[in-house]
């Protein structure tokens, strides 16, 4: 697949965005560039708008690779929590395996006991470790009509006593 390098440049009314081998066209923020871009190689190539990449690339005033810098060390921040996750979600179990409470694992592990709860709520939804995929949400039942009525009733006290 064919990628278009976009060389983006601020000016008074929105950015210039310079297709390389195609031309000019223009954007009032770069929010909006990738679309503008991908219309104008479109009419002038026929191709479909989908069918080639578009690399927006802006100029900011000797900015780039402090950009750069700060984009790969977030890039880097989220691996490494990943990482976090999966290796406290490991251990939660071994700890409780162990014979250890919710309470003592969050004291050893320093998290609060209900982030050992989700770490534990993420095993225990599959089985194993998510992997960076989000545990699964457990159901709550449903409460029956006197509960409804009961909570209602409560809340209602809650709000006259305010």
């Amino acid at each position: 697949m064919k990628t278009y390098q976009v060389r983006a440049k601020k000016w008074e009314n929105g950015w210039e965005l310079h297709i390389e081998g195609l031309g000019v066209t223009q954007s009032r923020s770069l929010r909006d560039a990738e679309r503008m871009v991908r219309s104008y190689v479109a009419m002038d190539t026929g191709a479909a708008t989908e069918s080639f990449g578009i690399e927006i690339l802006p100029e900011l005033a000797g900015l780039e690779k402090q950009v750069k810098a700060a984009r790969d060390l977030t890039e880097k921040a989220e691996q490494v929590q990943r990482a976090a996750a999966k290796a406290a979600r490991e251990v939660v179990v071994k700890l409780k395996k162990s014979g250890l409470s919710g309470n003592e694992i969050a004291a050893v592990l320093k998290v609060s006991p209900q982030r050992v709860s989700q770490l534990s709520a993420a095993n225990s939804a599959t089985g194993h470790p998510t992997h960076g995929k989000r545990a699964a949400v457990r159901q709550i039942p449903a409460r029956s009509a006197a509960a409804k009525s009961t909570a209602a009733k409560s809340a209602s006290a809650r709000r006259s006593r305010s």
